[in-house]
């Protein structure tokens, strides 16, 4: 039996989804919650399997529980179901750990699937999120890929644009196009947005 934690703070999608897990034989909703702060009680009460979470929640969100339940619950998959599909909100929630990604859009057709395919050591994302990277990925040119590979390796600005040939303004006009196609916010989405994609 896999036992299964649900956090999210709306009562009516927590229900959904246990109606959605439990209809499944070897699945069972072990534990809920609405609020991060009740969480970790949970966790070391039930001692779950996985944990499903939404990232946007009240007392600072999803990402600072992840940071503080990670290092006691090493082996806790877990899977975030979220209304956000941007590829670098994405992007640092894989560098964050987690084992899948669902919007709540595609919830009731793939959760069962994503959470079979975690449990069997793999990584998922939803159809939606994985065609928007797979465009992001696209939309980027030889020559931005280039200086997008160079810039992650740390290479110094004035440098990389004597190696490519280019002058410094036509590098920064690079680097600005490739962070509004990514909608990577600084350096560090930026390279887990790369890293997910595996560009470097």
């Amino acid at each position: 039996m896999i036992k299964i934690a649900l956090l999210d703070d709306h009562a009516i999608l927590r229900d959904g989804i246990k109606h959605l897990l439990n209809s499944e034989a070897d699945l069972q909703v072990c534990a809920e919650c609405e609020r991060p702060s009740q969480l970790e009680p949970l966790l070391e009460r039930h001692q779950p399997d996985l944990l499903i979470i939404d990232l946007n929640m009240p007392e600072g969100g999803g990402f600072p529980l992840l940071q503080r339940i990670r290092p006691g619950y090493p082996e806790l998959l877990v899977i975030v179901l979220s209304m956000h599909e941007n590829p670098g909100f994405v992007s640092k929630a894989l560098s964050f750990g987690v084992n899948a990604y669902i919007t709540k859009t595609r919830a009731a057709e793939e959760l069962v699937l994503a959470l079979r395919t975690v449990v069997n050591g793999n990584r998922y994302l939803s159809s939606d999120i994985a065609r928007g990277m797979q465009h992001s990925e696209i939309r980027l040119s030889p020559r931005e890929r280039d200086v997008l590979r160079a810039l992650l390796q740390g290479k110094n600005p004035k440098a990389i644009a004597a190696e490519l040939g280019i002058t410094d303004k036509t590098l920064y006009a690079h680097r600005s196009h490739i962070m509004q196609k990514t909608q990577a916010r600084s350096h560090s989405e930026l390279q887990e947005y790369a890293l997910s994609l595996g560009l470097i």
